[in-house]
């Protein structure tokens, strides 16, 4: 399964939410099922940007988001976040 989040920040914050955004990532490399994930920045809208994640299934994804390491990191993300479905299933 793939987890994609999107998010609108501002360039002047740009730095700092890439700094978060990669704790968030490093704490959820350690959880079961965590296949891989990445950063990505639109080249045509600096301001957005993708975090992509890859599961062995839901399962794994959604007690991934509730441990509380992964909590708090996600936590100073989430006043950026686009509010839309993020989860898909290969096909």
């Amino acid at each position: 399964m793939i987890a994609v989040t999107r998010f609108t920040v501002p360039a002047e914050e740009a730095e700092s939410f890439t700094g978060q955004a990669r704790s968030v990532l490093t704490a959820l490399e350690t959880m079961p099922g965590h296949d891989g994930g990445r950063l990505a920045r639109a080249m045509d809208d600096q301001d957005l940007w993708l975090m992509i994640t890859e599961w062995e299934g839901a399962g794994f994804y959604r007690r991934a988001l509730s441990n509380f390491e992964v909590r708090m990191a996600i936590l100073p993300l989430m006043t950026y976040m686009i509010n839309e479905p993020g989860a898909y299933e290969p096909v």
